[in-house]
């Protein structure tokens, strides 16, 4: 892998292309040499703000993945972006049209959703932009529109023949309708659109899994922290690839068929290598499904036992509130009750009565 530079960074930022090989090559790469990450900012944030604003989203896309994949490895990278993300994203929106908007507010709800950055950062960035402004008032917009139809929909004048006004009042059936303004009906989210969580939310429930079982939990989750997204060495021999292989425009530097051959064979492997890794990430996904949603079960199953043991927890309280009332009641009530030593003798000096033991005692003499 190629020594950091400051000018090696700036080459390799100006060939980027909107791919995803492209953007993961040169993400890892940064990754790699994220110790630089202050000179890997500043050279990022010039280097947008030089190119087209076609080319400013692959940019984002960019600084998303090194954003999102350096997290694991220290929080370097994450913690440098944020200080030039909202002049970043006021660059990147400027003069972009309304796809490219949806696709930088996008990034954002990310990185709010996944806990990149915290709510307050992001929404500071939407409003220091005009993100999300061009849909703020979706009802005048629909009347404005109903309006402009009504105003240019075409007069039906009425027929000059004055038996018409002798027929009954029945509407014909061809009359045309004034038109209403009808909002239409939102629509469904398609599954390719979900993110992660809204489709593991959006999973049936299984009764007969064991929702429970903690320990599988744990095991499942600390093998995630091994799965494919994890191999490092993957993930650096994919960015080690020379870019003759994933950029068509190098084919016009190929001059005989020994390079093309050569050429041909570093493809082969790199589309093996590639095929392999993605099997291993679509596998890894499947698995992060699953544990999401067995995850998802065990809080749901968790929260109804914690339910269960807070109304149990309210029905002692009530329980022991009844009996503290009752102890109360019988304090007092011994307390009012007369002291017998503080009576008068009434026997007149007679001898007091013999005890029960007394008279056995007695009665075995006798």
């Amino acid at each position: 892998m190629s020594s950091f530079s400051d000018s090696s960074l700036s080459k390799k930022l100006n060939e980027l292309n909107n791919t995803q090989q492209s953007i993961q090559t040169l993400s890892l790469w940064l990754i790699h040499h994220r110790k630089h990450s202050k000179t890997i900012v500043q050279v990022w944030q010039r280097e947008m703000q030089k190119v087209k604003s076609s080319v400013r989203l692959t940019f984002m896309y960019l600084a998303n993945d090194v954003i999102q994949n350096s997290k694991k490895k220290g929080p370097e990278l994450t913690r440098d972006f944020a200080t030039v993300l909202p002049e970043a994203y006021a660059v990147a929106s400027k003069d972009a049209d309304d796809k490219t908007k949806k696709s930088l507010e996008r990034i954002l709800t990310i990185w709010q959703e996944r806990g990149v950055y915290d709510k307050t950062f992001v929404t500071k960035i939407k409003q220091d932009t005009d993100l999300g402004k061009n849909d703020s008032k979706p009802a005048e917009k629909t009347k404005k529109k109903v309006d402009e139809y009504v105003a240019t929909k075409p007069k039906h004048h009425k027929s000059k023949s004055k038996h018409r006004d002798r027929e009954p009042a029945v509407k014909p059936v061809a009359e045309p309708v004034t038109p209403v303004a009808v909002v239409p009906a939102k629509k469904k989210k398609k599954e390719d659109d979900l993110s992660l969580i809204e489709e593991i939310e959006s999973m049936p429930n299984d009764p007969t899994s064991n929702t429970g079982d903690s320990e599988a939990l744990v095991k499942r989750l600390a093998d995630l922290e091994h799965s494919a997204s994890s191999d490092a060495a993957v993930r650096e021999k994919i960015a080690a690839l020379p870019p003759e292989v994933s950029d068509i425009q190098h084919l016009s530097k190929v001059q005989d068929k020994e390079a093309a051959v050569k050429l041909a064979s570093q493809v082969e492997e790199a589309c093996i290598l590639l095929s392999e890794y993605n099997f291993r990430l679509n596998a890894e996904l499947e698995e992060r499904k699953a544990v999401g949603k067995m995850l998802r079960d065990f809080i749901v199953c968790q929260r109804e036992q914690l339910t269960e043991a807070e109304n149990k927890v309210e029905d002692y309280k009530s329980r022991l509130e009844k009996v503290t009332n009752v102890r109360l009641e019988l304090s007092s009530h011994i307390q009012n009750l007369p002291d017998l030593t503080l009576l008068p003798d009434v026997t007149g000096g007679l001898a007091p009565l013999p005890s029960a033991g007394d008279l056995f005692s007695l009665d075995q003499r006798h």
